[in-house]
């Protein structure tokens, strides 16, 4: 599956987030250590911020803080703010039938197991993996 840059984005942002949910943490941090810009990053947090995952604090000291429950919110309540998993295959050309039909089947089954796991992955469950994956100087925990 393929995720789109702001998808990938907002992922990036609320497992920073959540790693640091004491913190308010500035839009510029993020957008620094991901290579975007703030005005870009900008939007996506807003996206994040109407959907109550992360809140905005302004002013000095102010930044984004999670808001979420890490053990509730999973890697799918994130992505279907800014992906539409419900896509389909081209109109198929008219000697493909039986053909088209089966791949169809096929790729829909596969679609709903990607959306079956990504339901089950809650953002506590990636902050592990992190961890895990770095070592004890976590990039996501160390910021």
């Amino acid at each position: 599956m393929k995720l789109q840059k702001n998808t990938l984005l907002a992922l990036y942002s609320v497992l920073e987030f959540a790693a640091r949910p004491e913190e308010h943490i500035p839009a510029s941090e993020i957008a620094e250590k991901y290579g975007e810009s703030a005005h870009h990053l900008a939007k996506v947090l807003s996206e994040l911020v109407r959907a109550r995952i992360v809140a905005s604090v302004r002013g000095v000291g102010g930044g984004y803080r999670f808001i979420g429950n890490a053990r509730r919110l999973t890697l799918l309540n994130v992505i279907v703010l800014f992906e539409d998993l419900a896509q389909e295959l081209p109109a198929p050309p008219p000697q493909a039938g039986a053909t088209h039909d089966a791949l169809a089947r096929v790729l829909g089954e596969i679609d709903q197991i990607a959306v079956a796991t990504l339901g089950s992955v809650t953002i506590a469950t990636l902050l592990k993996e992190v961890g895990r994956a770095a070592g004890a100087g976590s990039a996501v925990a160390a910021g």
